[in-house]
């Protein structure tokens, strides 16, 4: 959860004069105006011109100010320091000193539970979480007479508890900020708190839970950028809640709302209609943060749908988006979401043969992730996952098992683990001699009995993979029911990418069955299902598969027609094999362990075989 932001930090020369003209006079003396004003331009310079409003603050300092100066400074160094450069140890001395001192003052709540708010914010970037969790403990409970600060520090240490996955917590902090919300008369932020505490303690009966919500947000009479911000809110709650779900067809009319919503809220102005309820000025994401956080579920939906051409035109977006932001404003959250798109945009960049630019990306996330210990520490797992993911794009099997073995180890959350574990079958299926190991895999992700997640997408993929085990086993009664299962499911929900690989290998059962019409009929609608996601290695496979079929039925021109399309996949899979794994980022696939290496050696050419492409 992010808020409006107190003026003190992000505002220093307006803040003042605010305080001065409230005060009917100047309590402050005009070099330190002169300063902060100064600080101020640099500061929303654009680019901002951080090196200078840094020195205009810290020449504060050596005057040695009255202590309300002192602490105010220390914070607007602190907040510089913390959004615009990667100087932490600077930015949290500045804070700390401006916590420190600020407890001392009567009345000087803004400066005092802003530097809370930020160095418990620093705290968790540098994996101090139980550092951050008593200095919010402490401020929330002197913060009981500010109603906006102490509303927002509840929901950021019950943000730190779900992350810890102690929902227990969390959900005591909700119901805390549910009540004092009830009782200082502000409906608007309570409907908040409700929502998150409702969607923690009764996750089994999300549906009939999301359609209330929805229903509250309806019937509440507020200010149109409230109602509008936490419409925001609950449909980003539904949004993922399908995506989670893989309910990619289920999921269509609520995006579509969100999307109009969206557009709603950026043509209203903040400052309109000022809440006179200090609990009232709670925004959950600032408007800009906003548009981003919709472009991301749009990739992530486009992505399980396999429109992944859709997928590449919003990811532009949102980082175009991203890096105009991000000139005035480092916050983590924006360094996760450009993570989380990138994790999406390179799993669409393997499936449409662009191996090269995923590994270049996979190296980019390994950057962002280096500059912040929590961010490695959440995208970790996925890191790995994605690596494996490529090493099975280069056949690099080996290296494919470790990366998915490393990331089970780092990953607490359900839906990945299942993911990895679905992988992981396939590369043992790819290796045909781990019979024991993969008896084991599949065990754990049957889809006939006790599944271990409750998404769609993932059910229809474990079945899927059942499907090409069996007919690897030459099986192929027990495959096609596999598989038709996955089709059933796919088609029930526009999972794209596995209508075509069922259809694909389904085809080629029957053409080893010699049932050349039903192959036909199966890798047809695969070739122009692939071909509309695009999907190059299903293109391969059925440009293969028509070559042989029409060799079979004697259709020479068809066969040649195919033949000359499977030759054109294959140089483009080639020439794109080669490029990847000449890379210095290559040498990715062998990291298993600490932190993402930070320089890497130049590969001499592919050192995998490029046959086992074709």
């Amino acid at each position: 959860q992010r808020l409006r932001r107190a003026d003190a930090s992000q505002r220093p020369a307006r803040a003042v004069a605010a305080v001065a003209a409230a005060a009917g006079r100047t309590p402050y003396p005009s070099w330190y105006l002169a300063l902060l004003g100064l600080a101020e331009h640099f500061r929303t310079s654009s680019p901002p011109k951080v090196r200078l409003c840094v020195h205009c603050l810290q020449a504060v300092l050596p005057r040695k100010p009255p202590a309300r100066m002192e602490a105010r400074t220390h914070l607007q160094l602190g907040s510089v320091l913390y959004h615009h450069t990667r100087n932490g140890d600077q930015a949290r001395g500045h804070l700390e000193k401006a916590w420190l001192i600020s407890q001392q003052i009567p009345q000087f709540e803004d400066v005092k539970f802003e530097a809370a708010s930020l160095l418990s914010e620093l705290y968790c970037q540098e994996n101090s979480v139980d550092t951050a969790k008593p200095l919010l403990r402490k401020a929330i409970q002197i913060s009981q007479q500010t109603p906006y600060w102490h509303c927002r520090l509840l929901f950021q240490l019950a943000q730190l508890h779900t992350l810890e996955k102690d929902l227990v917590s969390a959900c005591d902090l909700l119901g805390v900020g549910a009540e004092y919300a009830r009782v200082v008369g502000s409906e608007y932020t309570r409907k908040y708190f409700g929502f998150l505490l409702l969607m923690e303690r009764k996750l089994q009966e999300v549906h009939p839970l999301l359609t209330l919500c929805g229903q509250i947000v309806e019937n509440w009479q507020g200010n149109p950028i409230q109602k509008e911000s936490l419409r925001v809110f609950f449909l980003v709650l539904q949004v993922t809640h399908y995506l989670d779900a893989g309910q990619v067809k289920s999921v269509k009319p609520c995006l579509k709302q969100l999307q109009q919503c969206i557009q709603t809220i950026s043509t209203l102005h903040d400052d309109e209609i000022l809440p006179s309820n200090p609990a009232d000025l709670f925004h959950w994401l600032p408007k800009e943060h906003m548009c981003v956080l919709v472009y991301l579920v749009t990739v992530m939906h486009s992505m399980q749908a396999g429109y992944l051409e859709k997928a590449q035109k919003y990811t532009d977006k949102a980082l175009m988006q991203l890096e105009k932001l991000k000139m005035l404003d480092c916050s983590p959250i924006l360094s996760s979401f450009q993570v989380i798109l990138l994790e999406h945009i390179i799993m669409c960049r393997l499936v449409t043969g662009h191996k090269a630019t995923a590994l270049q990306e996979i190296s980019q996330v390994c950057q962002l992730c280096q500059q912040s210990p929590r961010l490695f520490s959440n995208h970790a797992a996925q890191l790995h996952t994605l690596l494996g993911l490529y090493c099975i794009s280069v056949n690099c099997m080996d290296n494919a098992e470790a990366q998915f073995t490393t990331a089970l180890r780092l990953t607490t959350h359900q839906e990945l683990w299942a993911f990895i574990v679905t992988n992981l079958a396939s590369v043992y299926i790819r290796e045909g001699n781990r019979h024991q190991e993969l008896y084991s895999l599949l065990e754990r992700i049957n889809p006939d009995h006790n599944f271990p997640v409750s998404s769609h997408c993932l059910r229809a993929a474990a079945f899927y993979i059942r499907g090409l085990f069996s007919f690897f086993q030459g099986r192929y009664n027990e495959a096609k029911r596999f598989l038709r299962e996955t089709l059933k499911m796919s088609n029930a929900e526009d999972l794209n990418r596995l209508t075509a690989c069922s259809l694909v290998l389904l085809g080629h059962i029957f053409y080893v069955l010699g049932n050349h019409r039903e192959s036909n009929n199966m890798v047809v609608p695969a070739m122009q299902l692939a071909s509309k996601i695009p999907d190059m290695s299903v293109q391969l496979w059925s440009s293969a598969l028509l070559r042989d079929l029409n060799k079979a039925c004697g259709n020479a021109m068809d066969a040649h027609e195919a033949a000359q399309m499977h030759q054109n996949f294959s140089q483009q899979l080639l020439q794109d094999h080669i490029e990847a794994c000449s890379l210095p980022e290559h040498n990715l696939i062998t990291w298993t362990d600490g932190p993402p290496p930070v320089q890497f050696q130049a590969q001499n050419g592919p050192t995998t075989s490029l046959a086992s492409l074709l």
